[in-house]
């Protein structure tokens, strides 16, 4: 109601003030501007003519308007008028859009303020009918920050709890090496083959003290650095060839074996020193959760337009759940946290982060007890 009696009034306003100004021109023409308007008018538009009178036997002025330039006159008034009235009806329209788009912006930012400050409540009674794109748009808003929220809370929940895990585990190795050392300190004439599995047991301490601390540096770097890539040609056999002979040890404890499926001379284009880490904790985990005495495969295959390299291990099936999850940060898949396998849950999150840092993916496929990550980059 209000709104219809604002643009009344507008109207009834603009009306006059055009009454007014027709007023106003015309006292200035008739009366002002009177003596000075005539002579204009008569020198363009008034025909002067001598007539002769028979009556009066003689010669008369007569005066008759110009009909063709008078004419002219009117139309080219005619087509100013229009333009003016153009005009102002642009401009007011213009000003009554934009203060319509100012309103409605006003409204709609505040619906959305109080939607994201309201936390409960439905979110079709806060927007009109007129705003049902937008009460979508924001539902999914909604639901699409909920997510982000409820992933950045188990994430840090993951990493607090791992963070507490590494704590706890870091004194095991660390009372060992000092019990074992202490030993061997107060003992000066132990038996050299008991010196010398006392010194094999301390120095296997310490290397998973080693492993533990590195674990740390690796969660509190994983934020900080920039990953930065420096793109060359990369022999991809030789590569995988490099990655089994320093996974060698590792292999042979876990009695497996790796058989390589590559082209001797495939190559791929990407940063060799983060592409060889990429690989480096995928076979890392496959060693890690794959069944001991069997078979991890490696093979790749090259199109015109992308690489596709491939790990496959037999190994517990992955449920789809987890299956998901394997590539968040501080996500383990071993809940238990065995020795063996208890990393910090960051290996596969950074492979991802550089693989999709060279325009490629990684993904994972779990059944009937064979996991496959699957690697496709660009060829360039």
């Amino acid at each position: 109601m209000k709104s219809r009696f604002s643009v009344t009034f507008k109207v009834l306003t603009a009306c006059s003030f055009g009454f007014n100004l027709c007023c106003i021109t015309y006292y200035l023409m008739d009366t002002v501007w009177n003596g000075s308007f005539v002579d204009w008018f008569e020198s363009r538009f008034v025909i002067r003519e001598k007539e002769y009178i028979p009556e009066l036997k003689g010669y008369i002025l007569t005066y008759s308007i110009n009909w063709s330039r008078f004419k002219l006159l009117l139309l080219e008034l005619l087509i100013v008028g229009v333009i003016i009235c153009l005009c102002i009806a642009v401009c007011a329209a213009d000003r009554y859009a934009r203060r319509r788009v100012t309103k409605t912006v006003g409204e709609i930012s505040q619906m959305i303020r109080i939607c994201m400050q309201q936390e409960g409540g439905e979110l079709s009674e806060m927007f009109p009918e007129k705003y049902a794109e937008i009460y979508v748009q924001m539902a999914d808003f909604k639901a699409m920050v909920r997510h982000h929220e409820q992933m950045r809370k188990e994430e840090v929940s993951r990493k607090n709890d791992l963070i507490t895990y590494l704590a706890h585990d870091l004194k095991t190795p660390l009372t060992s090496v000092i019990g074992y050392l202490t030993l061997l300190k107060e003992t000066p004439d132990m038996p050299e083959k008991q010196r010398a599995r006392y010194i094999n047991i301390a120095l296997d301490k310490a290397s998973r003290l080693e492993d533990l601390t590195n674990e740390f540096f690796e969660i509190t770097r994983y934020n900080l650095q920039q990953i930065a890539l420096e793109m060359e040609s990369i022999d991809l056999y030789y590569m995988m060839v490099q990655l089994t002979d320093e996974f060698y040890p590792v292999l042979s404890a876990h009695g497996n074996t790796v058989r390589l499926d590559i082209d001797e001379d495939l190559m791929i284009y990407g940063d060799a020193e983060k592409l060889a880490r990429v690989f480096n904790n995928i076979l890392k985990n496959a060693v890690s959760y794959s069944y001991r005495d069997t078979e991890i495969e490696i093979c790749a295959r090259a199109t015109k337009t992308e690489t596709r390299i491939c790990f496959r291990n037999r190994g517990k099936t992955i449920p789809p759940q987890k299956l998901d999850a394997l590539f968040e940060k501080f996500f383990r898949l071993d809940e238990a946290r065995t020795a063996n396998t208890g990393g910090a849950g960051l290996g596969l999150a950074i492979a991802k982060e550089i693989v999709t840092l060279h325009g490629g993916t990684i993904q994972a496929e779990s059944e009937n007890e064979t996991t496959i990550f699957l690697i496709t980059l660009p060829r360039s």
